[in-house]
């Protein structure tokens, strides 16, 4: 069964060239910057780069939006498919329905919950995959291409999945830009942000092992508001990352101690 992608992000640098490794051969790269099609089709077997959004000679049975959330909408306003074409979006926010107005009774959503990044290599068989369809055929078809992967796809809603894309921001999002604070910390006190490398990693395992309540340590979990009082004076010169300290540690102090 043939491919299309719409789009040349992160998610489709790494999911294009996973399927064309499967029997979901990928045949066409659309974006709205050529250059960057171009790039990801040598990446492909047999892929061409699609100068437009005008698939209706296609060969291919499914197309896949792998573009940011705010121009789905857009972009199925003006794709011309063939007939009994599948389209689907790869959005952890947007519901299904937001494909309601495809010219194309066969939608659905296929989306990989991981962080992408061109430079990083990812295995699509350690990702989970949640499909959604209100069309049986389109979603065992979403289901093989699931397990073309690796693994199973996980049937979902759009309201869980939009609960799971938020509780994915807090994991991943957040949780990244925690590091990053951390490291500007250390940058602006002439110290090695390699020093807290393995605390970050215990940090991580433990939570996944013992799970995030148990592994809960520090100043704010203690109670511990002299400690607390003595930070807020240190990070009195950077008001926003105080701003931000004060806000995670009582956030951690209501929990535990009310």
């Amino acid at each position: 069964m043939q491919v299309s992608i719409i789009g040349s992000g992160n998610l489709a640098w790494h999911l294009a060239p996973a399927l064309d490794n499967t029997d979901f051969a990928v045949r066409e790269v659309y974006s709205r910057n050529p250059a960057h099609a171009a790039a990801l089709v040598e990446k492909l077997y047999e892929g061409q780069v699609k100068a437009s959004l005008d698939f209706s000679t296609s060969t291919s049975r499914i197309f896949i939006l792998a573009v940011t959330d705010d121009v789905i909408e857009d972009v199925v306003q003006e794709i011309i498919l063939p007939a009994d074409a599948i389209l689907v979006h790869t959005s952890g926010s947007r519901p299904l329905s937001v494909l309601g107005f495809a010219a194309t009774p066969n939608i659905g959503v296929f989306y990989p919950l991981q962080t992408f990044s061109k430079s990083k290599k990812v295995d699509f068989a350690d990702i989970p995959l949640f499909i959604e369809s209100d069309n049986k055929e389109t979603e065992k078809v979403l289901q093989k291409m699931a397990r073309a992967l690796g693994r199973d796809g996980v049937k979902i809603t759009s309201h869980d999945r939009k609960a799971l894309h938020v509780a994915a921001v807090f994991a991943s999002n957040f949780t990244n830009h925690m590091l990053l604070l951390a490291q500007e910390v250390m940058k602006d006190n002439s110290l090695s942000f390699d020093w807290l490398k393995p605390l970050i990693a215990e940090t991580i395992n433990k939570s996944l092992s013992i799970g995030p309540e148990n592994a809960q340590t520090g100043p704010a979990k203690r109670g511990d508001f002299e400690i607390l009082d003595n930070h807020m004076i240190f990070l009195q010169t950077d008001p926003s990352l105080a701003e931000v300290y004060k806000i995670v540690s009582q956030h951690i102090v209501d929990r535990y101690h009310t």
